[in-house]
């Protein structure tokens, strides 16, 4: 959720706690983890405020160890004085088949009404001969409507055996006050054969969003099927300390059924983590490092100006929001390619302010809170380019604040760029979503 310009949809994941009980299985070392019954669920309201919802509140429900010992779910609702509502569902590591226990699936569905919503589309009048979202569009240059949007996508994904994958299916993490201690998954040597876990995904997915005023009514629609290839060498995945990931994307809509175009986009992330060691102050000190890029080859521009087979302005090479370029709003920027770069300094001090709250610290368990200062730069551009992809890149700083809570990380992330001030609200950190 921005501050600043709200996005058109909220998306939020839940990166649940995997911990603690150990059986053996399948004719091969299969580690699966649970939780205490008490410990494992979130069950609170919330409010907050931004321009789409004005004020608001929610209520969110999250539950490790659902339905199967590995496996997390969380669901919340929300709705606001300025009309809008919005509910979504998530699952994560769900095993489908008990024939294949390599396989898991990350399900995500989303829908909301948005009543006074900015999109950075095309349409508005006072910016005829101006695309919305380019690097050098103005910052106005969107559409404010009333709308709905619906998102959904399911990631399957197998875990080749290699690597840490070799013997261990499921992670077997011990913890000590919220910080993992033993059971790493990856963080040595940067080699798929001998440490991490890599996975094959197949991931379908669709959205449809609709904005619509007085003088416009625009309806923007994908469906297709996303491959990739990840190589997770972090030592834990929600909130590593050492290691590495990569991964490595193809996504592909063919312009079925109710989809705006057909289209194609290629990408990559890869995340770097340092650990800075511990101090008096400061249990645990993180350099973390990101970088991200895509493209999509099939977009072309007629003599005309106008764009055929691009990905939507949501998907493909964009900027904004809650995960890149957190001072901006959603999809403020979007183009044919993109480029992003940011670091992060995660820092866990001894403090624990939930401490002088314990009837508060009994619902939410907050084990952890970090401070996080952090500086993002990125573009987008007309096509991949090394030296116009790093000219005239945008650029914002900002800091955030999170919280480990029974198994989750919540984040308020505040970020300042030259077009102003933006506010995410996450749950989990912002790599490699």
């Amino acid at each position: 959720m921005t501050g600043r310009r709200p996005p058109g949809t909220v998306r939020i994941v839940a990166l649940a706690s995997l911990a603690l009980v150990a059986r053996s299985a399948c004719a091969e070392e299969i580690l699966e983890t649970s939780l205490p019954p008490a410990d494992a669920q979130i069950n609170l309201p919330y409010a907050f405020w931004n321009e789409t919802f004005g004020f608001a509140a929610g209520y969110v429900f999250a539950m490790n160890g659902f339905p199967q010992p590995q496996a997390g779910m969380v669901g919340s609702i929300m709705a606001g004085t300025e009309g809008s509502v919005m509910g979504f569902a998530m699952g994560q590591n769900i095993r489908p088949l008990r024939s294949l226990p390599r396989l898991f699936v990350d399900p995500i569905f989303s829908i909301g009404y948005f009543d006074n919503a900015d999109v950075f589309i095309d349409g508005n009048p006072d910016f005829p001969d101006e695309r919305a979202g380019s690097n050098d569009s103005d910052p106005d240059n969107f559409i404010t409507g009333r709308g709905r949007d619906t998102f959904a996508r399911v990631r399957f994904k197998y875990l080749l055996p290699i690597g840490t994958g070799r013997e261990r299916i499921l992670p077997a993490f011990q913890f000590d006050g919220g910080l993992l201690v033993d059971g790493a998954n990856g963080g040595d040597a940067f080699n798929p054969r001998k440490s991490g876990l890599t996975y094959v995904e197949v991931m379908p997915f669709f959205r449809s969003q609709n904005v619509e005023n007085d003088l416009v009514d625009i309806d923007q629609a994908t469906n297709g099927l996303e491959l990739s290839l990840f190589y997770d060498n972090r030592d834990i995945g929600s909130n590593p300390s050492r290691g590495q990931s990569v991964r490595l994307r193809v996504a592909r809509d063919w312009g079925l059924l109710d989809s705006t175009d057909s289209w194609t986009s290629v990408g990559a992330e890869a995340d770097h983590y340092v650990s800075l060691g511990e101090t008096g102050r400061f249990r645990q000190r993180v350099l973390a490092l990101n970088a991200w890029t895509s493209y999509s080859p099939t977009w072309s521009v007629r003599p005309d100006g106008r764009v055929e087979n691009r990905p939507p302005a949501f998907s493909g090479a964009t900027l904004g929001g809650l995960w890149r370029m957190r001072a901006f709003p959603t999809q403020r920027f979007n183009d044919k390619a993109g480029i992003y770069y940011a670091a992060e300094l995660r820092l866990i001090p001894e403090w624990n302010p939930m401490e002088y709250w314990p009837a508060l610290q009994q619902r939410v368990g907050i084990q952890w809170i970090q401070l996080v200062p952090f500086v993002e730069v990125g573009r987008v551009a007309p096509d991949w380019e090394f030296d116009e992809l790093h000219r005239d890149m945008k650029w914002d700083v900002g800091c955030g604040l999170r919280a480990w809570a029974r198994g989750l990380v919540a984040r308020v992330d505040v970020a300042y760029s030259d077009e102003g001030f933006g506010v995410q609200m996450m749950v989990g950190q912002p790599f490699q979503f």
